[in-house]
């Protein structure tokens, strides 16, 4: 299985604690993902993350397909980081460290993301052809959600 990274940082101009309050509420996350993805939460037991907490989303992978994306809150220290892994859904392996970090003017969002698309050759090719390309565009749709509801930090 080919692990691969992919690393993310945003700053915005609000403070720890506020950047911490909206990325914990799983509910935000459906705000920050591209509607193609069609990304709906199916379970939610609270709406606050804690440690242990699975969590279940439907994701639209191809037009009029759905899967199921299952994932568990598996280190929480509050303020500060946050992981899920993928129990089950569309990767191999999925595991994702959010954390925060106070800066000038704000705080910097960090994501660092190890990830596997599996399916060996087939899925390189996939993860070149498509899961990167998808990646990005979630990436980059979730920083223009971030610079409306929190502007840039200069």
């Amino acid at each position: 299985m080919k692990v691969h990274l992919l690393s993310q940082e945003q700053k915005i101009p609000v403070p720890i604690d506020q950047a911490w309050e909206f990325f914990s509420s799983p509910r935000n996350l459906e705000a920050m993902t591209p509607p193609k993805m069609g990304f709906k939460i199916v379970s939610l037991p609270s709406e606050i993350l804690y440690e242990g907490e699975i969590i279940e989303y439907s994701v639209k992978v191809l037009p009029g397909v759905w899967i199921p994306w299952v994932s568990e809150i598996k280190a929480l220290q509050m303020g500060e980081s946050f992981v899920d892994d993928q129990i089950s859904g569309p990767f191999k392996f999925w595991h994702h460290r959010h954390s925060f970090e106070e800066t000038t003017g704000g705080t910097v969002v960090k994501d660092l993301i190890h990830y596997s698309v599996g399916f060996s050759f087939f899925g390189e090719i996939a993860r070149v052809l498509v899961v990167k390309n998808q990646l990005a565009k979630m990436f980059e749709h979730r920083r223009l959600v971030l610079n409306e509801k929190f502007g840039k930090l200069t």
